[in-house]
């Protein structure tokens, strides 16, 4: 798969395509319908299928502050798309000159002077442009003009409590800050990945004979609930490899601490992991956080904590 950062990147010769258009944060099952969708529709007709995102997040630039917790790094996203089977993971750079294109000045300057789209597929509730104005009804209309076909793909969901919810960025994100992974999970497809790079931490783990990997993450990182969770630890160096842990997360409220953190307890292995870039993949949230009176208490606490993951992670004894 090409990997493009702007339009700049393009190859000389290059012709038409299947293009989709999104943010595409997740990966979710709602954006794999879009990307499958579009591998198919290039397939049959012979063309590269291309996934066009935006970086940074457009909320970011439009409105300063209020950037989204992020559910996958750029990097990781490009991996999900290359897996869909996509040829060219296009990433735009996101301006507020590019914020400020009206839908007309966006589909010509973009879709059909660069990319030379053949065909468009995006989500139903698509918009685009400047202030949103552009919808899938005018994607056909100025498809119809500039010679590109457009779709508007109903999007994944399932059904809770009698009514219907889409799967969405939005709606992972609020799974995620309510600690509920596996719902999480059912939406992705697959686990909710947090990654980061391992520094030292207090040492109070080894001290208690449950030495953790404590994570940095990335800044705007979509971080679970406070909690302990059952996670699979994966090394970048070693991604094949993957590793039963304890996961915390929280300000350690026996030990009266205040800064959040995330803290991996990586079962069956004694390494020291520092420095390396590591991941996280939520299976289950095993309990909340709990001040205990003692250090006794904790430990009986983490050992407990340890079988149920060994449980949840369907290991065995």
């Amino acid at each position: 798969m090409q990997r493009w950062r702007g339009l700049g990147d393009l190859p000389s010769g290059w012709g038409r395509c299947v293009v989709t258009i999104g943010v595409f944060d997740g990966v979710h099952r709602g954006h794999q319908v879009l990307i499958n969708r579009t591998v198919e529709v290039a397939a049959e007709r012979g063309l590269p299928a291309v996934v066009l995102t935006f970086d940074p997040h457009p909320s970011e630039v439009i409105r300063p502050g209020s950037h989204p917790a992020q559910l996958t790094t750029l990097r990781r996203k490009a991996e999900l798309v290359e897996g869909l089977g996509a040829d060219v993971f296009a990433v735009l750079p996101f301006t507020l000159e590019l914020s400020r294109l009206s839908p007309h000045e966006f589909v010509h300057e973009v879709l059909v002077d660069r990319l030379h789209a053949a065909a468009v597929i995006v989500g139903e509730n698509f918009t685009f442009g400047n202030k949103a104005a552009g919808d899938v009804e005018l994607l056909r209309t100025l498809g119809k003009r500039f010679g590109f076909t457009a779709q508007g793909a109903e999007l994944q969901g399932r059904s809770v409590a009698e009514s219907e919810i889409t799967f969405s960025s939005t709606y992972v994100r609020s799974c995620i800050d309510a600690g509920d992974v596996q719902a999480a999970a059912e939406a992705l497809g697959r686990p909710h990945r947090l990654e980061g790079i391992v520094v030292k931490g207090d040492g109070r783990g080894h001290d208690l004979g449950y030495p953790t990997a404590n994570l940095s993450t990335p800044r705007f990182a979509a971080v679970p609930a406070d909690g302990v969770y059952s996670c699979w630890f994966t090394r970048s160096a070693d991604p094949s490899r993957r590793l039963p842990a304890a996961v915390s997360v929280g300000t350690n409220p026996t030990f009266s601490g205040r800064e959040r953190t995330v803290e991996a307890f990586v079962l069956d292995i004694d390494e020291d992991f520092y420095g390396q870039h590591v991941a996280l993949d939520f299976v289950a949230k095993l309990r909340d956080q709990v001040k205990f009176n003692s250090s006794e208490e904790l430990v009986t606490q983490i050992d407990d904590d340890v079988v149920r993951t060994r449980k949840a992670l369907e290991l065995g004894d």
